[in-house]
């Protein structure tokens, strides 16, 4: 993929949704909801303060991250659906188990 996120905005892909509930329920496509979970594909190069510096992002590349049900905006790039949002839409950085 060719694109550089400019600022302070990440760009995202979301983590495929589960097929089946814990109760082993399968769950049929209309009725599933779009998952708050994805990876960071890639990042800006960050906001500016007040006093012009450049503010480096928390996130980076690779990490799983939770986000808003309506946070970002939907693109598509390279045939793949990606979501462009602001730092600030993301809740927090999954860690792994």
């Amino acid at each position: 993929m060719k694109f550089r996120p400019l600022h302070d905005r990440v760009v995202v892909r979301r983590l495929t949704a589960e097929e089946k509930t814990a109760g082993g329920i399968i769950i049929p496509d209309t009725a599933k909801e779009k998952p708050m979970e994805g990876e960071v594909v890639a990042v800006g190069s960050g906001a500016r303060n007040e006093a012009g510096e450049i503010v480096a992002l928390d996130v980076k590349a690779g990490d799983r991250v939770l986000f808003g049900k309506w946070s970002g905006t939907e693109v598509k790039l390279d045939g793949e659906e990606l979501l462009i949002m602001k730092e600030s839409d993301i809740m927090g950085i999954v860690a792994a188990a």
